[in-house]
């Protein structure tokens, strides 16, 4: 069994890559959501994956996509700020799902965690699910902050997550925690998902460890 794991600089989804590594061949899958990051985090994701891959004990690659660029700016022009978290996740899921189906995996792993932010409440979990058929993978969903904290130290990738970096200038002061599923399916009609979803797997390049 193959899975991609979407990866970002924060504490949480590299412990996940690792729990999952340990047990399945996984590829890492990094969003690089500049401008509305105001960095690029492309070299400290490398530094983690690397790290994962060295507890893991085995090889993972590193895929790089400018979801930002392609991605982020049509949301932020034509849907509603209050869905922006949400709909930004599952356009996530759909390009890590594209590039499964790509790479011949079968599950998207995430590092999601219950409650620690508003996409992550067990309503709006479920809302992201809808977005792709591939089973959805959480590790972490049911430890808590010190527990995920305590593995991340073990692996070695504390440190460098807990980096100070900017917060993403495209979520909302309020953002959507019980969201409507037919609401969500109102603000993708304002967007070209499949299209865009396409655009940002053929623009997805994978980055030599």
């Amino acid at each position: 069994m193959r899975g991609v794991a979407l990866v970002s600089g924060g504490i949480d989804s590299p412990v996940a890559l690792y729990v999952m590594a340990r047990h399945m061949e996984c590829l890492a899958l990094h969003m690089d959501t500049r401008p509305f990051l105001p960095m690029d985090e492309r070299g400290k994701v490398a530094s983690l994956v690397r790290r994962v891959a060295e507890a893991a004990g085995r090889q993972i690659p590193l895929w790089h996509v400018p979801f930002g660029e392609v991605v982020q700016r049509a949301i932020a022009a034509h849907t509603r700020p209050h869905y922006h978290c949400l709909l930004c996740k599952r356009m996530m899921y759909r390009v890590a799902a594209a590039l499964a189906g790509q790479q011949r995996a079968s599950v998207v792993v995430t590092g999601e965690n219950l409650g620690q932010v508003a996409s992550q409440t067990l309503h709006n979990l479920r809302v992201l699910e809808e977005s792709i058929d591939l089973p959805v993978v959480r590790p972490l969903i049911g430890l808590d902050k010190q527990e995920i904290v305590d593995l991340a130290r073990h692996i070695g990738t504390y440190q460098l997550s807990i980096e100070e970096a900017p917060s993403c200038l495209l979520v909302p002061d309020a953002p959507a925690t019980a969201a409507a599923l037919e609401a969500v399916h109102a603000e993708e009609e304002n967007l070209d998902v499949a299209g865009l979803t396409a655009r940002a797997l053929k623009e997805a390049r994978m980055e030599k460890l």
